[in-house]
């Protein structure tokens, strides 16, 4: 153990998340993990370490966390105003923090999930291969007041200073699309309504899913209840019966009888589960050999991402040590600034 992170206070949506426990569809468990893997990768970026650890999922609103030893945090996914002893930290970038610092983190500024990545991860017991709440199968529970997370021993304490450039996954946009198991059963020009149509993120909304509202009449498929329940995934863009389209996300059923009209590409599930009520999204459908193009280039997006981390600028307004800090640098005769 390299010290714990003692949860002093905490938003009602805050749990440990990794990749998940793929594999067990059979066993009526789907994978869950975070919402958003792009800020899990993009958090090890940071950090300097192999994506895949444990880190904190911060749902709508983060929390207050007190270190018991020096440690490094990277702060990814959705921005979200954070400080350390009152000091503002930049999103999207590692900081190092002390012994006995408090971390306070508010409400999303836009999207939906925060994520806080430290050096070491998150020492927490492993559950069939997994850190991952999944509280839908019983599995661990939301952080609560007194909450102790053991760190884990930190391999790169000297990496800090560096950020990332903000994303733009968390306003909504086009979620791209491959047919799915009953999009054949709908009249080509229920299809086509359904890639022009201009939806919105309904409040109505969890790990397991979000609904969508739009224009005009739902995307009700007839005989419906004919249909036999079948596996379903993080992706599946399920119509229920009054003709709603639901997303499904990481915690989602492992079986289900709605028509599934369409399944989100891996890539954009991040933009659906960021989407705020009221978030803008529309659809767009690709055949697969475009869907496997859009995939290895996103994957070998994810495994540059070290190479895109920057030195962070510090803002002087945010600076304690100000008047210690080197402004000027270099001597000129001053004819190349007439």
């Amino acid at each position: 153990m390299s010290g714990a992170l003692i949860v002093e206070a905490a938003g009602p949506a805050v749990t440990v998340q990794d990749f998940g426990r793929p594999g067990h569809l059979a066993d009526g468990l789907s994978p869950g993990g975070a919402m958003d893997v792009v800020a899990l990768h993009e958090g090890a970026a940071l950090l300097g370490v192999a994506p895949g650890g444990a880190v904190i999922e911060m749902g709508g609103m983060g929390g207050r966390f007190r270190l018991t030893a020096p440690a490094r945090v990277a702060l990814t996914g959705a921005p979200m105003r954070a400080t350390a002893d009152g000091a503002g930290l930049r999103w999207n970038a590692v900081h190092a923090l002390t012994e006995g610092a408090v971390l306070e983190v508010g409400g999303c500024l836009a999207g939906q999930y925060g994520y806080l990545s430290l050096g070491g991860g998150i020492a927490t017991p492993e559950v069939m291969g997994s850190r991952s709440v999944h509280t839908r199968a019983g599995i661990g529970a939301p952080l609560r007041t007194g909450d102790q997370l053991e760190l884990g021993p930190d391999p790169a304490m000297a990496r800090v200073g560096l950020c990332l450039p903000d994303g733009d996954r968390f306003e909504g946009g086009v979620l791209r699309v491959l047919p799915s198991a009953q999009t054949r059963l709908y009249p080509p020009e229920t299809g086509a309504r359904f890639e022009t149509t201009a939806f919105a993120r309904a409040a109505r909304g969890s790990r397991l899913g979000v609904a969508l509202s739009g224009a005009g009449v739902g995307f009700a498929l007839p005989d419906a209840l004919s249909l036999l329940s079948e596996v379903t995934v993080a992706g599946d863009v399920q119509i229920t019966g009054d003709g709603t389209p639901f997303l499904l996300l990481a915690d989602c059923q492992t079986t289900g009888g709605y028509p599934r009209i369409a399944c989100i590409l891996p890539m954009d599930l991040p933009r659906a589960a960021q989407a705020a009520p009221g978030a803008a999204l529309r659809f767009l459908f690709v055949d697969a050999g475009e869907a496997l193009k859009l995939h290895r280039r996103w994957l070998r997006d994810l495994a540059a991402l070290p190479e895109r981390c920057a030195p962070l600028h510090r803002d002087p307004a945010d600076m304690a040590d100000l008047l210690s800090a080197q402004l000027i640098s270099g001597v000129t005769d001053g004819a190349e600034l007439s």
